[in-house]
């Protein structure tokens, strides 16, 4: 199993919608290297998911259900998408200011690649974030 934060403005998607649908498509990513990552997404892979804009925290854990196919928001063959479900609570939402006064969370691609939507997430990172 590998380990994944995806990014969402909460008023596009948030983690409550989420939370309220059996599953969902991760969509719309048009960033090559986010695609990238995205077609490495195996399903069960967890995935922290982290709202952007006013919000900047980690709210949750989701699963991915489905992987990749072709995202059905656009006509481009090079864009996919993915199906993720609600999977977990976590204790406390994570900030971002949070993440980045922590000295463990070097390497943290949220910390260095701040656009990327799909990012991969270290095992060790995973669980010291679990842990906050």
């Amino acid at each position: 199993m590998n380990f994944w934060l995806l990014k969402t403005e909460p008023h596009t998607f948030s983690w409550e919608d989420l939370k309220s649908r059996q599953s969902e498509p991760w969509d719309g990513v048009r960033n090559y290297q986010a695609r990238n990552f995205m077609k490495e997404i195996k399903k069960g892979d967890l995935c922290f998911i982290y709202h952007s804009g006013d919000d900047k925290a980690i709210q949750g854990v989701a699963k991915c259900v489905k992987e990749y196919y072709p995202d059905p928001t656009t006509d481009d063959p090079a864009w996919v998408c993915m199906d993720i479900a609600f999977h977990m609570e976590i204790n406390k939402k994570v900030t971002l200011k949070e993440l980045k006064e922590n000295p463990e969370m070097k390497g943290l691609l949220l910390l260095t690649h701040s656009r990327l939507s799909v990012m991969p997430v270290s095992e060790d990172i995973w669980n010291k974030i679990l842990a906050l």
